[in-house]
């Protein structure tokens, strides 16, 4: 009854690989930090730390402004990976 199920502790992925810079134009990078309606997740949910969830934040914004990932997505039109529609920039 009185029973805890123990997690464990979120990991930062960006500091698991060795981000130091996280690119606005790298979008499977960015994908980490987002949902599936392009919002910005919290920290508490994905574990990124302090630093890179504000590396996250800055560069989903400067994205949003370049036009690579859209402000917002319609409520009647979500997909279910939106970013299969997205472009690579360095595709052949």
């Amino acid at each position: 009854m009185n029973e805890r199920k123990k997690y464990g502790k979120k990991r930062c992925k960006f500091c698991e690989m060795k981000i130091d810079y996280i690119d606005y134009k790298d979008l499977e990078t960015l994908k980490f930090g987002v949902s599936e309606r392009f919002k910005i997740m919290p920290r508490r949910l994905t574990g990124t730390c302090k630093k890179h969830q504000e590396a996250l934040s800055n560069a989903v914004k400067r994205a949003r402004a370049a036009a690579l990932i859209p402000y917002i997505v319609d409520r009647k039109h979500v997909v279910e990976s939106p970013f299969d529609k997205i472009k690579p920039l360095h595709s052949k």
